[in-house]
């Protein structure tokens, strides 16, 4: 079976289409907010993976998300831009704007369809649900030949009521039907019915690319992807490090490497450049602010250390002993000491070309190094996980407002803790000295007094970037503020000076968004 479909053409049956929802569900989460420029960087290494679709935003939700979405539709080139919209004429117009930019452009338009959401959420019939169906497909055709319909809360929607609302959908001219478990309800066996259901019983079904969005509120995410694929569905959506709503989506990483090593139970293929997987993965968690667990599966560290005197035998005599796929596939490098403070610039740029980072300009390749230099004196051992957050805190602050220049901070058992804290605000060096419980909260005291504000530290969480006494601490602090949630990181060998960096770069980001506060509420998959 083929699929002619306006944005890719005639679509062989082994082939499966990668949406990525990471700059749009995934934002949605607590604490995961993005700005523009940090939404651009994400979209250009998505693209650079090879994502076939990326869904950059929800256009109609704020100011500041359309700019984001129309700045992506403008800058990045190769996949199909979509932007999301409910089932309302103003969303619909408003992101037929902000894609039309785009070399490809989608409209992804959504209703909820489930007795409890029209109900209690929507408030409307089955007719009005049809009708508003028809309507919102019908306008979104009117702006671009991509159009894709989703039936929210679908795994709860009674069956001969889902086979209605998507024939509507396909009448009114749809390309692509989503179907998704927007609660993380459903077991694989759910899914896989779900879809042959529709396939078998809804004319036009088999001309139409059939998508799959699964949230992983009970775990079964990645599974119920694989089910679906099974049934007849050719389009996965799916997120960076499984971020998004509640628990999270179908991680992309895990669903790809899924099919790529059992071939016997998914014969399907995929444009995803592997090797890129867990530079793209390291990205989001420095933008982000949160790190993937130890043992999240491809991209967390432990997910090729091997520490158990078997394993590590079998791995010396056979590496498929305990490695079903090389680290070397999804972008994991073997070695792990790298530089030290003997190392001069020239070493310095070749590591991180090798790491990817081959296009960092000259001011911020000087930032780095110095601070690099700074690093390697005062640790024993540089490690490549070390150089990544090391450059990826610089990148990640080019946009904001204050930036951290220096602390001095004293403590004592009997006297308490001081510090003092020098900043840049707004161009203006600023610096002030204050006590506190302790040298972070002196610092954070500090750093209060010269950007006041009245937001609340919720969280504060300190880890080992690698292993040993001298290890780069990462920080994370949250901050919330009249509803407004924002996480910040920072990493150094001193933990003060982390949790400083990562104070500051939560301010900059809970600053960027008081100035965009989302209108309406961000609707679920």
């Amino acid at each position: 079976m083929t699929i002619n479909h306006p944005s890719f053409g005639t679509i062989a049956d082994d082939r499966v289409l990668i949406f990525d929802t990471t700059l749009r569900d995934g934002e949605q989460s607590p604490g995961f907010s993005m700005t523009t420029a940090e939404k651009l960087r994400m979209a250009h290494a998505l693209a650079e993976m090879g994502v076939d679709v990326m869904e950059a935003g929800f256009p109609i939700a704020s100011p500041d998300d359309f700019a984001a979405v129309h700045a992506i539709a403008s800058e990045v080139k190769g996949p199909v831009i979509a932007g999301l919209s409910r089932a309302q004429p103003a969303d619909i117009a408003r992101a037929g704007e902000a894609v039309k930019p785009a070399e490809r452009r989608r409209i992804h338009t959504f209703i909820s369809t489930s007795p409890l959401h029209m109900k209690y959420k929507l408030r409307m019939e089955e007719e009005a649900v049809l009708e508003a169906i028809t309507a919102s497909v019908t306008q979104a055709r009117g702006l671009v030949d991509d159009v894709e319909w989703s039936a929210e809360d679908a795994t709860r929607t009674e069956r001969d009521f889902l086979r209605r609302a998507v024939e509507n959908a396909i009448k009114a001219g749809a390309t692509t039907i989503n179907l998704p478990d927007t609660v993380g309800y459903a077991t694989p066996a759910d899914m896989a019915a779900m879809f042959a259901d529709i396939r078998d019983h809804v004319p036009g079904a088999d001309a139409v690319i059939l998508s799959t969005h699964n949230h992983n509120d009970l775990g079964l995410a990645v599974a119920n992807t694989l089910a679906a694929l099974g049934s007849g569905v050719r389009q996965i959506e799916c997120t960076i490090n499984g971020i998004g709503e509640r628990a999270g989506n179908a991680a992309l990483e895990e669903v790809v490497m899924a099919i790529r090593t059992r071939q016997d139970a998914s014969p399907y293929r995929n444009n995803i450049d592997t090797t890129q997987i867990l530079k793209t993965s390291r990205l989001l968690a420095t933008i982000t602010g949160f790190d993937v667990q130890p043992n999240k599966a491809i991209v967390g560290r432990n997910a090729f250390a091997h520490e158990s005197g078997i394993h590590q035998d079998g791995m010396l005599k056979n590496a498929n002993s305990y490695e079903i796929m090389t680290p070397e596939s999804v972008g994991w490098k073997k070695s792990s000491l790298v530089l030290g403070k003997h190392s001069g610039r020239a070493a310095f740029r070749a590591k991180l070309a090798e790491l990817g980072y081959g296009e960092i300009g000259d001011n911020r390749l000087q930032d780095a190094f110095a601070r690099f230099k700074e690093l390697a004196d005062r640790k024993k051992t540089v490690f490549e996980e070390d150089l990544v957050a090391l450059v990826d805190e610089e990148l990640v602050r080019d946009h904001q407002r204050i930036r951290f220049e220096g602390i001095e901070a004293t403590t004592s058992s009997r006297n308490g803790s001081r510090a003092t804290v020098e900043l840049v605000v707004d161009g203006e060096a600023r610096s002030a000295e204050a006590q506190g419980d302790g040298p972070v909260d002196a610092a954070f005291n500090a750093v209060r007094s010269l950007c006041p504000h009245e937001a609340e530290l919720t969280l504060y969480a300190v880890g080992a970037i690698t292993d040993g006494s001298d290890a780069q601490a990462r920080t994370t602090v949250r901050l919330e503020e009249d509803g407004l949630s924002v996480d910040g990181q920072g990493a150094d060998v001193d933990t003060v000076v982390s949790a400083v960096r990562a104070y500051v770069h939560a301010l900059n980001k809970l600053w960027h968004k008081r100035e965009r506060r989302i209108a309406p509420a961000m609707a679920n998959g």
